[in-house]
């Protein structure tokens, strides 16, 4: 019997790592006492697998994490007993139970994430919402991507999927996850470029995780909790 937990990253909680988020939820399952399955051998740990990492830094409103559980447990009950070992910018949100074969694992489905950027230190232009409209109806984006062995210029237009004002915010849908995967650091840096602006930076707030139910070519993104059922 598998389960997927939502969570929420906010405040200070920004600041610790993917690793640490780890240990901590493996504490925080020990203490509210969630039936969670163990491997086998000679040092055993619980079965559990983050869906996408969040980088150090930012927010989010959908996190995942699936888990293996050895006894039912009811969702309701699991999200109570968890949020009472929550600490202040850490809240779960969803329990939900999800099919058991390999293809439906968190990490393997996420397709795709939605986000809203906001600056942080120096400003746009004051038409900065017509420049972004401007900016995403391009046919190509080019920004560099750097990796361990090189830094090359690639198109990010076609992992773009919504890009629009909201507010005082840069609301993005890109696609993430193992086969094609886009930070919002890198649109707005792109953006920013062309706006021809130079001091500026970026606070990234991540709304929603997806999977995706349709195809390369026509995604349609829908949220990991939303591939679960609930816990009777």
């Amino acid at each position: 019997m598998k389960a997927r937990i939502k969570f929420r990253k906010l405040g200070v909680m920004k600041f610790i790592g993917h690793l640490d988020v780890m240990r901590y939820f493996q504490k925080a399952i020990r203490r509210a006492q969630i039936p969670i399955a163990f491997t086998e051998g000679y040092s055993p740990h619980m079965i559990m697998s983050f869906a996408s990492p969040l980088g150090v830094g930012m927010t989010s409103d959908g996190e995942y994490f699936d888990i293996e559980l050895k006894a039912p447990i009811s969702g309701r009950e699991a999200v109570r007993r968890l949020n009472e070992q929550m600490v202040e910018g850490m809240e779960v949100v969803r329990f939900v139970q999800i099919p058991e074969d390999k293809k439906n694992k968190g990490m393997t489905l996420v397709a795709g994430a939605d986000y809203l950027s906001t600056v942080s230190r120096g400003a746009l232009p004051q038409d900065w919402k017509e420049r972004l409209d401007e900016f995403y109806s391009q046919t190509k984006i080019w920004t560099i991507k750097s990796t361990k062995k090189e830094k090359k210029e690639v198109d990010i237009r076609p992992m773009i999927h919504k890009l629009t004002a909201r507010g005082n915010s840069i609301y993005m849908q890109v696609d993430a996850g193992s086969v094609r995967n886009l930070k919002p650091e890198s649109v707005t840096n792109a953006f920013a470029k062309y706006c021809k602006v130079i001091d500026i930076a970026f606070s990234h707030h991540r709304l929603e995780t997806f999977a995706n139910t349709g195809s390369d070519e026509t995604p349609v993104f829908v949220p990991l909790d939303s591939l679960g059922t609930e816990f009777e």
